[in-house]
């Protein structure tokens, strides 16, 4: 079929994802290729001291979202998406989405960006034995609970972004298990909430009487390539504002960005990663067995699947490049240079791999927010040089790339120099690789690990979460979700791999014991400048 045809059949498959600054629409064809987009330009907001989105710009965003998708296919294709094969939603994961028995949002969205958590978190560290990050959903209930949050007993309810959107356009109040393991820890085994845990917590507030206990409010944890219910009548209105699209379309467990990541990435199966490198960085690193013990830097979550991955999660990347690259783009503005600014990035990325193996001893704090992985609850960026440092153009742009992924690396060390993981196959995707093969070879040095990148990856979440309602509507031979992603969507693709040299391991090995001796200075500069 064309695309066309495609479309008029009522075969494309719908993918909506819900990132931090744009909610991303992709509509796919039976050969899992992308045939138009849609998007939303949004912004969270902070309201009582927490980041926030309110329902109303969370509607308002998907609809707007769905509505460019449905102008594109009319200007590209003249037809109009009546029916579809499947649909999938995806969100930021993590955070605070309570509601009431009427199904009443009982206090606004927190998001995953919050950190008001810590005394909750690091409670539950310790009750459970197992490292239980700010940002997850049971942080944030229990630390309402310890702040006598007048909301919490009237909790019926308790989601993340992409289960509220699931269960309002489906009615099924359902999650996919990789989302689910970041509300609390997943049993691998039984690809649900850890029964233990569930029962530590039980035990833990039942001096306060609720009439709930935990599971009472969870949504049920399904696997990828379960049915999770059809899209009603209702749900096709609050998608498609026109009421050209009709109900009954088959929805697929509701996913994590995370999850989505891995799947774009071709990274669900054991001893393969996947690292996504934008505004924020994350590594995925799926485990053959459990970690010998909790690490505070490493969150452990799960694949769609339900297989147990090892997760660095970062704050900062790109965005002190970012800055870095505007001043060299105000001085070419000066001189009257004319220059397009992906081509100026080439041009800076590709210095870069000129410069010393050590960056010539000088060094960059991207810490634009907080590093929890480094110890750092706030951030200043910093550029850090000694008098006899080699101070040039190619080392400067050198120490702000391996910058950019240095607390990516300390996560890692742990995973491969204490827990000796194995992998396979990381790959790479987000703006960190543009420029080709240089933010490869800066990671495969961070990492000592081969780093591939595919074109497809450019795709981002939306194309994941797509895959997986395919998955659940065109996986007829019963494959599991690594082999289905291998077989029918990649199809031995494994994209264009950078391979670690000696030099440059031993060069940013040298660096990022320089950056961990001068992590003082950036402790003492949060102090300093408020």
């Amino acid at each position: 079929m064309t695309a066309k045809q495609t479309i008029e059949a009522g075969k494309a498959i719908l993918g909506i994802e819900f990132g931090s600054t744009r909610i991303k629409a992709v509509l796919i064809d039976q050969e899992n290729k992308p045939i138009a987009q849609g998007s939303h330009t949004w912004e969270n907001q902070l309201v009582d001291g927490l980041w926030t989105y309110s329902t109303e710009a969370i509607w308002y965003g998907l609809q707007d979202c769905y509505a460019d998708l449905r102008k594109n296919v009319l200007k590209e294709y003249d037809c109009e998406i009546e029916m579809l094969g499947a649909i999938g939603f995806s969100a930021m994961m993590h955070g605070y989405m309570a509601f009431n028995e009427k199904q009443e949002i009982l206090v606004p969205f927190r998001t995953w960006r919050n950190t008001n958590t810590g005394k909750a978190a690091a409670e539950l560290s310790k009750l459970f034995n197992y490292n239980i990050p700010l940002r997850w959903s049971i942080s944030h209930l229990y630390e309402a609970i310890l702040d006598n949050e007048e909301h919490v007993p009237a909790i019926k309810y308790l989601t993340t972004l992409a289960g509220y959107v699931h269960w309002q356009v489906t009615g099924q109040f359902v999650l996919g298990v990789g989302d689910a393991s970041g509300m609390i820890p997943v049993d691998p085994a039984t690809k649900t909430y850890d029964a233990e845990m569930v029962r530590k917590f039980d035990e833990l507030i039942a001096p306060k009487g609720f009439s709930w206990k935990l599971l009472d409010i969870l949504p049920k944890s399904l696997n990828a390539g379960e049915n999770a219910g059809f899209l009603t009548p209702e749900g096709a209105l609050k998608l498609d504002v026109s009421g050209h699209l009709k109900p009954g379309i088959p929805v697929c467990p509701p996913e994590g960005d995370a999850g989505t990541g891995m799947v774009a990435t071709n990274a669900v199966r054991q001893r393969t990663g996947n690292v996504s490198a934008g505004t924020s960085s994350f590594s995925m690193i799926v485990l053959e067995k459990p970690l010998s013990k909790p690490y505070e830097p490493i969150d452990l979550v799960t694949t769609p699947d339900g297989s147990l991955v090892a997760m660095v999660h970062c704050n900062n990347c790109t965005s002190d490049i970012n800055a870095w690259v505007n001043i060299f783009k105000e001085y070419q503005q000066l001189l009257g240079v004319k220059q397009e600014t992906k081509d100026l990035y080439g041009t800076l990325f590709n210095i870069a791999a000129q410069g010393d193996p050590d960056c010539g001893g000088i060094m960059s704090y991207n810490y634009f927010s907080g590093e929890p992985v480094a110890g750092l609850m706030d951030g200043r960026p910093l550029f850090v040089r000694s008098a006899t440092d080699k101070f040039n153009l190619a080392n400067f742009m050198r120490a702000h790339l391996y910058g950019a992924i240095g607390v990516l690396k300390l996560g890692n060390d742990i995973l491969f120099n204490e827990e000796h993981i194995r992998v396979d196959r990381i790959m790479g995707h987000g703006g960190y690789f543009t420029t080709p093969q240089v933010g490869q070879r800066m990671l495969a040095a961070a990492l000592n690990s081969p780093i591939s990148v595919m074109e497809t990856a450019g795709e981002g979440g939306a194309w994941g979460i797509a895959l997986l309602a395919a998955y659940v509507v065109n996986n007829t031979d019963k494959l599991s979700l690594a082999d289905y992603l291998d077989q029918v969507v990649f199809a031995g693709n494994t994209g264009v791999e950078v391979k670690p040299t000696a030099e440059d391991v031993a060069g940013f090995n040298r660096y990022i014991q320089n950056y961990k001796a001068g992590l003082p200075i950036e402790q003492k500069a949060t102090e300093c400048k408020k």
